[in-house]
C-alpha cells in the first residue's frame, strides 16, 4: 500500500497521456503532454500550430482551462494517496475495498471523459469550416495510432499513466493476495 500510494504522487510531476502528430510538412512531429492539470505542447508552440491546423478542418480550439476534468483530476488523486495512506495505517480490508473501488471508478470515469473529450473535438466541426472533407471525423484513439488525413496520430501513457497504472495493477495484487489468503485460511479452519 506504501508503494502504491507514493507511487501516485508522480502523477503529479509527470504527464499522465501523450498525443503525438506526424504529417509531411512538420517532420519534427507535433504533439501534446496531458498532465493532472494542464494539456502542453510537447515541443514549443505545438498547441498553438495544431490548433491552427484545427482552425481548417472545424475543430475547437484545445484550451485546457475549459476542461473540467483537469481541475479536479488533482483533487482526486490526492484523495487516493490520503486513502492509501490511511489504509496502510489502518490496516483495513474494508478500507482497502474502498480504496481499491474508489481507485477503479475514478481510472473508468477518467477513461471515459478523455474518451468523450476526444470524441467531442474530433466529431463536432464547424460547419463552416475551410476545408471539408464528407464522412470524416478526426477523433485520435484512446491508445494506439490511427491515420487522420495526412496526419498519423499516435496516443500512449505517459510516465505518469504508466505510474497510475502501475498503482492501480499493485492494488489488483493486494486483493487477489487477501483473497487467496483468505480462503486457504478458511480450509485450514474446516479441516
Amino acid at each position: 500500500m506504501a508503494i502504491a500510494s507514493v507511487m501516485l504522487l508522480g502523477v503529479f510531476a509527470f504527464p499522465l497521456w501523450q498525443i503525438r502528430l506526424q504529417a509531411p510538412q512538420y517532420p519534427e512531429g507535433l504533439g501534446l503532454n496531458i498532465k493532472i492539470n494542464t494539456v502542453e505542447s510537447l515541443h514549443p508552440h505545438n498547441i498553438a500550430t495544431i490548433n491552427d491546423l484545427n482552425h481548417y478542418i472545424g475543430m475547437k480550439a484545445i484550451r485546457p482551462d475549459t476542461v473540467p476534468a483537469l481541475k479536479i483530476m488533482p483533487y482526486l488523486v490526492a484523495l487516493l494517496i490520503v486513502m492509501g495512506l490511511i489504509v496502510l495505517i489502518v490496516n483495513n480490508r474494508t478500507l482497502f475495498f474502498g480504496w481499491l473501488s474508489t481507485f477503479v471508478a475514478l481510472a473508468l470515469a477518467g477513461f471515459g471523459d478523455f474518451y468523450k473529450w476526444e470524441y467531442d473535438y474530433g466529431h463536432h466541426l464547424n460547419p463552416k469550416a475551410p476545408i471539408k472533407v464528407p464522412g470524416m471525423s478526426y477523433q485520435p484513439p484512446i491508445i494506439g495510432s490511427k491515420q487522420l488525413l495526412n496526419i498519423h496520430a499516435t496516443s500512449i501513457p505517459g510516465i505518469g499513466g504508466i505510474l497510475l497504472g502501475i498503482s492501480l495493477m499493485i492494488g489488483v495484487y493486494i486483493l487477489v493476495n487477501e483473497v487467496r489468503s483468505k480462503k486457504i485460511t478458511n480450509q485450514k479452519q474446516t479441516v
